[in-house]
């Protein structure tokens, strides 16, 4: 009989446990960047999070000798079941210490919840939808993670590998590019060939613009019919697209966000690049993912002053009929003196399908390290 109990998240008290462990168990590692509770907090409620409008949620968490030992939540997306035609339930936020009995209760947990919702196989780690941290490490846990991306020991993914069932379903990969002293040549002379050839051109944006002009959801709707096809992806609705709107763009810095745009097709919204000052070394100060007393103001030194050598490709999309076009070399053809300007030595793409050829060409030019790997299991339930 096992000795790993597993407690349902019934209430206020025990989602703070949840949430609580993870920075239990990552105390001290240099590579592992917490999220602030308060955006946990907001995840993980039904008011706050809009992706509740399409998904079902329990949480877990895994206790032995009277000590929290582990956790995870078990997700059914019911609007990428649909899409993708399948039913499965997912499992993300798994963290658990080095003991097989514990992880391999949590997946129990989650495959028996996903049989009581007639679901017939499992996947993950992925969360509600791709907004959130999904793949489990498998290569880099000698790099500094991101805001958008799990870090994980490596133990994790031997757990997963040594339990019957599971097996890949989809690898990502990420890199870290060196920004350059001047722009790529060869970027340099596609941009100025596809602004005269197709008419396509920068757009900087204003807040107004993001608010007031309907440019945030413009943004959002290019997300949408550029992931569409991605590895588990499902839309983004209206109530989602005004959540990550707010959440994302009042503290932006609006200079490292450069649009394109169809000046043959009435300014049509055709390209999307959103990065930011890395918060990894910012978030690793906020004790134990709080803003305050002093987490705060090392956010802020990432945010408003830059204060970090790193920027993160937060999200960047391009319409798949002007992928061909050079889209991407003009988007970043405006970035790159910014990144010299607030003194960026390089950046970190966020996670691509390992598939994704043309998502990875874009780097070519570009002085570039494949340092993290991360894999999504399934598992026939």
């Amino acid at each position: 009989m096992s000795s790993v109990k597993i407690c349902k998240v019934e209430n206020k008290s025990d989602l703070k446990r949840f949430i609580e462990f993870h920075y239990d168990l990552y105390e001290g590692n240099e590579y592992d960047v917490p999220n602030l509770y308060s955006d946990e907090l907001n995840t993980f409620s039904p008011e706050k999070n809009a992706a509740f409008e399409f998904c079902e949620a329990e949480l877990y968490i895994a206790v032995k000798d009277g000590k929290t030992v582990g956790r995870v939540a078990a997700i059914i997306n019911h609007k990428a079941n649909k899409k993708w035609n399948h039913n499965s339930v997912r499992f993300g936020w798994l963290d658990f210490i080095d003991d097989k009995e514990v992880s391999r209760a949590l997946l129990d947990a989650v495959e028996k919840f996903g049989k009581s919702k007639g679901m017939d196989r499992m996947i993950g780690p992925l969360g509600f939808t791709d907004m959130d941290p999904e793949g489990m490490l498998t290569m880099g846990f000698d790099q500094l993670g991101t805001m958008p991306t799990i870090y994980n020991y490596p133990y994790y993914p031997e757990h997963i590998e040594s339990m019957e069932g599971f097996v890949k379903d989809n690898d990502y990969v990420e890199y870290k590019i060196l920004i350059p002293e001047s722009i790529p040549e060869k970027y340099a002379k596609i941009s100025a060939m596809i602004q005269k050839r197709y008419n396509l051109h920068v757009k900087k944006l204003t807040k107004k613009e993001v608010f007031e002009e309907g440019y945030g959801k413009k943004i959002f709707e290019v997300i949408n019919e550029t992931f569409k096809n991605l590895y588990g992806f499902s839309e983004l609705s209206e109530r989602q697209i005004d959540q990550y709107v707010n959440m994302y763009f009042p503290f932006i810095d609006l200079n490292l966000v450069t649009l394109v745009e169809d000046w043959n097709a009435d300014k049509k919204l055709v390209g999307v690049g959103i990065t930011l000052p890395s918060m990894s070394h910012a978030l690793k100060k906020c004790k134990r993912g709080r803003l305050f007393p002093f987490g705060w103001w090392h956010i802020l030194r990432a945010i408003k002053y830059h204060k970090t050598n790193i920027v993160d490709l937060l999200l960047l999309g391009v319409l798949p009929e002007y992928r061909v076009k050079g889209a991407n070399a003009l988007m970043f053809s405006d970035l790159i003196p910014w990144y010299q300007k607030y003194g960026f030595e390089w950046a970190e793409t966020q996670v691509e399908m390992e598939t994704n050829e043309k998502v990875q060409s874009q780097w070519q030019y570009f002085d570039i390290e494949n340092h993290k790997r991360r894999r999504c299991y399934k598992k026939d339930i």
